[in-house]
């Protein structure tokens, strides 16, 4: 298997998105890859990407409530894609990472003037980003590991 697949997150310093968007994309990459016939275990999605298992965990879970991933229970359980790979979009996982189980509390502090007339322009600025990120799915990167020369041999997924 080409190790590209798995080195996702190395040149993180070099991103616009945090570890865990990162981490995400690569975690769902891998089940979109993996998930044929049986689902991905946590385990060896964690062993694939240098990570201990318990870190992935709040993640998967966040990709599952927002219906990126399918958890399956028992023996052979894991985790599955729970739509077609050409209906997920970058940006569905990228918001499922940051945006899901780390909502900001109400009551935050009164925001700086510097912060008032900043914020508005990073938001607008992300939300562009992000708006690029819904025109690539998943099945546009599987497709693209496929074609580099070393790329694993991709079978086209037609299920949910």
């Amino acid at each position: 298997m080409d190790q590209r697949v798995y080195n996702m997150s190395i040149n993180l310093h070099s991103s616009l998105l945090p570890r865990k968007a990162i981490l995400a994309i690569a975690a769902v990459i891998d089940v979109a890859l993996h998930a044929r016939p049986t689902p991905v275990a946590a385990k060896a999605l964690a062993q694939r990407h240098n990570l201990p298992p318990r870190h992935l965990e709040t993640l998967l879970q966040d990709l599952v409530h927002a219906q990126i991933l399918k958890g399956v229970r028992g023996p052979k359980g894991g985790y599955e894609l729970s739509r077609e790979r050409r209906r997920i979009s970058l940006a569905d996982i990228v918001r499922a990472a940051l945006f899901t189980s780390s909502q900001p509390s109400a009551g935050q502090p009164e925001k700086s003037t510097l912060e008032a007339v900043i914020l508005p322009h990073l938001e607008s600025a992300s939300l562009d980003f992000l708006s690029a990120l819904d025109k690539i799915s998943v099945e546009d990167v599987c497709q693209s590991i496929s074609q580099t020369k070393d790329g694993p041999t991709i079978v086209s997924d037609f299920t949910i």
